[in-house]
């Protein structure tokens, strides 16, 4: 069974026909409903959760993609910035603080920080006392685009879930932080990334 199974493929390869507004939970009780039939005593109560969070994994993702597009940077770089905006004044961070932080090698972080600084993002010099240790600093500009590109992800996000109340939103909250934790635990792996981001 595949680990997504939102939709078939059509029989070219071609990506079936997007569903019309509503159809795909009807496909999930489905797709769960078939495999009881089909294969009677097979646990399917996973599908009806794990597959909305795969669909909503492919939306949330493609529409932060588009956003940060339409806004003109990557989701590696906005990482990259967000982490040094978090960090308070003055902005700084060891690459291995952003390593860590990003939960990202230090590799991936170099070449992020590298690419942010050809942009004027990002500045790098040695830290204080310890000569082979890199401090980066958030420029004016790279604050500036933060600033704006969070704003933009942030009310973007609140308007997608805005469909749930206050309350309903924070029954979610606890329940997904319970099942991550338990996932997390089941699979050991505590590695997380950031939707939107390869």
């Amino acid at each position: 069974m595949a680990t997504d199974p939102r939709a078939e493929d059509g029989e070219d390869g071609a990506p079936a026909p997007a569903l019309p507004a509503g159809a795909a939970g009807h496909l999930v009780q489905d797709i769960a409903a078939a495999w009881e039939r089909e294969r009677p005593g097979t646990p399917v109560s996973s599908i009806r959760i794990v597959t909305p969070i795969w669909q909503l994994a492919k939306l949330f993702g493609d529409d932060r993609r588009r956003v940060l597009a339409s806004a003109g940077v990557d989701a590696a770089t906005l990482d990259l910035l967000s982490v040094l905006r978090r960090s308070g004044p003055p902005y700084t961070l060891s690459t291995r603080e952003l390593s860590r932080r990003s939960l990202v090698t230090a590799g991936a972080i170099s070449q992020r920080v590298a690419r942010a600084e050809r942009e004027g993002l990002v500045e790098r010099g040695p830290a204080q006392g310890r000569p082979r240790a890199v401090q980066v600093t958030l420029t004016a500009t790279g604050h500036d685009l933060v600033e704006a590109t969070v704003d933009q992800v942030l009310h973007r996000e609140a308007e997608l879930i805005s469909g749930l109340s206050p309350e309903q939103q924070a029954q979610l909250t606890e329940l997904l932080s319970v099942l991550l934790q338990q996932v997390q635990h089941r699979t050991d792996d505590d590695r997380i990334t950031h939707v939107g981001q390869d």
